[in-house]
């Protein structure tokens, strides 16, 4: 049988990056004349990828009215955010356990985020965290990205798993679309950034302490086995 695969998403949900991602938007809002964010306040601009994150957070203040302002905003983005990524991020209390629990009981883990790959490896090189990984996939890995199924689809083909034998760790309404589009069991860390309550989405299971996340997994994969969608 297959191994257990257990697919996290990165920001919100592994890592808190809220502190360096609204940081370098302050700091960029600023620089366009614009007012900054107040760093709680942002965290539901988080959870579809920096360029859409952008675009709201041009769009609350009165621009980024056409693609070229958004994109030419968001080149300087990601260069500045590159510069400090892992100033202020940290995993959250109690996954690095899990993580080592889940590969101590030979599960296959990979991370399914929209942050862009060489970012998402970046980040978790800096905090030691890559090389727990099967596979790390990204906003730019695929032509397709979360909510698309198959994002998560992909994420656990290249990780060597099976759909079927599969559960995704996430914190926001991408997350939990995806993994309900494509049929995988989902869990919902409540400590992350959502802009909808956690309820109105339905996930299988609200978490809100990385102590129980293993337990919680192992009931779920012993479920009984969840069809894929066709």
């Amino acid at each position: 049988m297959t191994a257990p695969t257990i697919v996290f998403d990165l920001d919100g949900t592994l890592v808190d990056t809220h502190p360096d991602l609204i940081g370098t938007l302050s700091w960029l809002l600023e620089a366009e004349g614009l007012d900054p964010v107040d760093l709680e306040q942002a965290k539901n601009l988080i959870g579809h990828g920096m360029k859409p994150m952008i675009e709201k957070a041009l769009k609350l203040q009165g621009r980024g009215g056409t693609q070229d302002e958004i994109d030419t905003v968001y080149a300087r983005y990601v260069e500045a955010y590159e510069r400090r990524i892992a100033d202020d991020s940290r995993p959250y209390p109690g996954i690095v356990a899990a993580l080592d629990r889940f590969a101590a009981e030979g599960m296959r883990l990979a991370v399914c985020t929209n942050k862009l790959h060489r970012l998402a490896v970046k980040l978790l090189d800096a905090l030691d965290l890559s090389r727990r990984f099967d596979v790390i996939t990204g906003f730019d890995t695929y032509p397709i990205r979360k909510p698309h199924r198959d994002h998560l689809l992909f994420t656990i083909r290249d990780a060597g798993g099976d759909p079927r034998r599969a559960v995704m760790i996430g914190d926001s309404e991408t997350d939990i679309r995806t993994a309900q589009a494509a049929g995988v069991p989902v869990v919902a860390y409540s400590g992350g950034y959502t802009a909808i309550p956690l309820p109105e989405l339905s996930p299988d299971v609200i978490l809100d302490d990385y102590k129980d996340l293993a337990a919680t997994v192992e009931r779920l994969l012993a479920r009984d086995v969840v069809g894929q969608p066709t």
